[in-house]
């Protein structure tokens, strides 16, 4: 092992001191390039999961965004609908004002980079926490005896990856993770610490779920709003089957609202997925396919309220996956290198829809005029 790490096959799980001494010093880019493949796949069961109250840390946050603003070196706006990168804060260091008004930056930018970090899973687990509860991945590789953690180790050469990936177009990729959960994730932390080279490994940000509301015509809007769609763990089960690793908790369909409310923006935002998007509750299934079919192309060919991010070693990527929808770049396969990171991701509340909600171009207009009068 790395030096300063401890050797997970020593750790005893019952013993609290050693599990947290290994969490502690447990650096996953250093174990990546002295290990290799390093992640477990378990053959252990989880209940399924239970609701809870989610309380949203951007419910306490400063509109101003005053800690963020006032301590970063510099904050860029990559698009004009979403996407923003933040210089000068770690995310380590960050005050209990920092972390709630990082939950409003990131509602309302969809996706907040920040460059140059130093974090490690503990306190990317600490800072999680503050967001949610952490969820467990159904079928995903782990670091040993960190179960909140999804590894991300994406090797060229590997045959099973390539196979998995030849019989879908790259556009397919689209999703908000786990979406099929009674209650999906919010905030999620993504941290690249190794790329395949120069070039390669992108990742797509997009759509924009306000934004993609607001493009839709009046009829279009009246008529989805108030619609559920089945959102399915059809993939996990099927990558559980085919892969042959344990389905570790159950994989489940939930009916989510199509047009749904951010619960501290109050903005109206598209929330369906090609991913796990199946139907829609009381349509045909011609109906529902047609339907869903428009709104994943109108969602995937939005190239003007998307974001191409080019990542760089130690970027950390925090976005909400409740009006966003993201797709990573596979266009290093047959090369070198492999792309490594891993992801924290709390949950949060259950989708609803509330009528009275507004989108987002008519709460900024509203905004315009209130900081005019």
């Amino acid at each position: 092992m790395p030096p300063n790490v401890v050797d997970p096959e020593t750790i005893d799980p019952k013993n609290p001191e050693q599990l947290a001494e290994y969490l502690e010093n447990l650096d996953l880019k250093q174990v990546v390039r002295e290990k290799g493949s390093y992640q477990v796949y378990p053959e252990v069961y989880y209940p399924p999961l239970q609701p809870y109250e989610h309380k949203d840390a951007g419910h306490l946050a400063d509109p101003k965004l005053a800690s963020i603003y006032d301590n970063a070196e510099k904050i860029q706006d990559l698009t004009p609908h979403i996407g923003t990168e933040v210089h000068g804060i770690q995310l380590s260091n960050l005050t209990e004002q920092q972390k709630n008004d990082l939950a409003l930056l990131v509602a309302r930018r969809g996706v907040v980079f920040f460059k140059d970090q130093d974090i490690r899973v503990k306190k990317s687990l600490d800072l999680g926490r503050h967001y949610g509860k952490h969820k467990y991945h159904n079928v995903g590789g782990h670091p040993p005896h960190v179960n909140e953690v999804l590894i991300l180790h994406i090797e060229h050469e590997k045959p099973q990856i390539r196979e998995r990936l030849s019989y879908r177009s790259p556009g397919d990729g689209w999703h908000s993770d786990v979406s099929y959960e009674l209650q999906p994730g919010g905030l999620a932390f993504l941290k690249i610490d190794t790329l395949p080279g120069e070039a390669g490994g992108d990742t797509l940000w997009g759509t924009s779920g306000y934004e993609a509301y607001d493009r839709l015509s009046p009829a279009w809007k009246t008529f989805l709003e108030g619609l559920e769609a089945i959102h399915s763990g059809d993939v996990h089960r099927e990558t559980a089957r085919a892969t042959g690793q344990p389905l570790r908790r159950e994989a489940p369909d939930n009916a989510h609202p199509v047009i749904r409310t951010h619960p501290v923006t109050g903005w109206k935002s598209l929330f369906v997925n090609r991913g796990f998007t199946r139907k829609i509750v009381g349509f045909t299934r011609r109906e529902s396919d047609a339907v869903l079919n428009f709104l994943f192309d109108h969602i995937e060919s939005g190239i003007d309220f998307q974001v191409r991010f080019k990542w760089t070693e130690d970027t950390v990527a925090v976005w909400d996956n409740r009006v966003t929808y993201h797709n990573p770049v596979y266009d290093y396969f047959g090369g070198k290198g492999l792309r490594h990171g891993y992801r924290v991701s709390p949950s949060a509340e259950r989708p609803y829809f509330d009528p009275k909600s507004k989108s987002r171009r008519e709460a900024l207009a509203e905004e315009a005029e209130k900081n005019k009068a």
